[in-house]
């Protein structure tokens, strides 16, 4: 299971439709499935179907979950007019089987979908989504 505070969903659906007709990509970060904090990446894609993290951006980022004592909890994107099911691009693109993969939907732009999935050797799972 995910849990996932109100104002950091809250924080993730801004940039995500700051950042449409493109995806927004994004790390989540906390300890033992509680996400304590969102970082807003950039899409270095800039493209309504695919999304990919700028390396040096992700490389900061992941030192500063370390000496926070934290730990990357998940990834998360956008899909803009598609369900929040990972494609397959998304399952190609799976590096961290331990992290959670976080997709919100605006095919409904009025009532973003939020789940979250597990992908570990091709093999997706999905996983409880808690909102707090």
């Amino acid at each position: 299971m995910l849990i996932l505070e109100k104002d950091l969903l809250g924080k993730m659906l801004k940039q995500i439709k700051e950042e449409f007709p493109n995806e927004a990509c994004g790390i989540l970060a906390g300890r033992e499935g509680r996400a304590r904090k969102v970082y807003e990446m950039s899409n270095i894609d800039k493209s309504h179907s695919t999304y990919f993290m700028d390396a040096k951006e992700q490389l900061l980022v992941m030192k500063e979950i370390r000496n926070l004592g934290s730990e990357m909890l998940g990834i998360y994107h956008s899909h803009v007019a598609s369900p929040a099911y990972p494609s397959l691009h998304d399952v190609e693109m799976a590096f961290y089987p331990e992290a959670s993969y976080v997709i919100v939907s605006l095919e409904d732009k009025n009532k973003p979908a939020v789940r979250s999935f597990k992908i570990k050797e091709g093999v997706i799972t999905e996983e409880e989504v808690k909102i707090e």
